[in-house]
């Protein structure tokens, strides 16, 4: 018996299959690139905005704990709110007083003097919110002490002010520097304690982007704006100005309460 020769495999792929496999394969590979591109770039979105809403958290929180602990910064002037600018930059300044604060070295109380305010920096070029805090009972209130950084990268700080009644862009005047008291219009706003401040802080997107690209530059412009309104706990035991009066139809911050007999607009938004 001859055995006949084993025929050679003829198996294999088609001109057609490797094409169709080629073309999957290419797809797939695509729409890899594609997700991995968008992760990236919502990460280059994302991120700057995480770093913005911390270091506004973290100042909004510093910034409220010291005002829900105010008193009075002397007896001069028992809370100074100053409307500024800096350029075209909103850059409003705070002093006052808080217990706020736990002592560190002896002869220390919880009292200390706060001030709030807005610097740039010449170096980076950006805004920076600094906190000067000095825990002794100094001659001139609005100096002296350590100060400390609260955020950097800021458009604009603005303090507004609440009376019971109105909104004010300042409140409390420094003797000596400022406006002439007339009986023709409301003064609550010259002398005592607010009760309510209400924050707002802009941030620059661009500044605190390492890298932004050219079709973000529009949306990298725009600012992002934080605001908080924090009431004074210790305002009402302050019989001077708008806090401390004893007005039993005087309305509250909440708006409960009775309606006031002579309301002059205004209120807490």
């Amino acid at each position: 018996m001859k055995s006949r020769p084993s025929q050679p495999s003829l198996a294999g792929f088609t001109l057609i299959e490797l094409v169709i496999s080629a073309a999957l394969a290419s797809m797939i590979l695509v729409s890899a690139y594609l997700c991995l591109n968008s992760a990236i770039a919502s990460r280059k979105l994302i991120e700057p905005r995480v770093d913005v809403l911390q270091s506004a958290r973290v100042a909004m929180a510093i910034m409220t704990a010291d005002l829900r602990a105010a008193c009075p910064l002397s007896k001069d002037f028992q809370f100074l709110g100053v409307a500024r600018k800096l350029g075209e930059v909103e850059a409003d300044n705070l002093d006052f007083a808080t217990h706020n604060y736990t002592p560190h070295r002896s002869r220390e109380g919880d009292y200390c003097q706060v001030s709030v305010f807005l610097e740039k920096d010449p170096r980076s070029g950006q805004y920076v919110l600094w906190r000067r805090r000095n825990p002794t009972i100094a001659p001139d209130p609005l100096s002296g002490g350590t100060r400390e950084e609260l955020a950097r990268g800021l458009r604009g700080v603005q303090f507004e002010y609440y009376d019971g009644f109105d909104w004010y862009d300042s409140w409390g005047e420094i003797p000596g520097a400022g406006k002439e008291k007339s009986s023709l219009r409301d003064q609550s706003n010259l002398n005592g304690m607010p009760e309510a401040v209400r924050i707002t802080l802009a941030f620059d997107l661009k500044s605190s982007s390492k890298s932004v690209a050219p079709a973000e530059q529009a949306t990298a412009e725009r600012p992002l704006v934080f605001r908080s309104i924090v009431r004074l706990n210790l305002a009402a035991s302050n019989l001077s100005g708008g806090s401390g009066n004893d007005d039993s139809s005087a309305p509250t911050l909440d708006g409960q309460g009775p309606a006031p007999a002579r309301a002059r607009g205004g209120g807490v938004n």
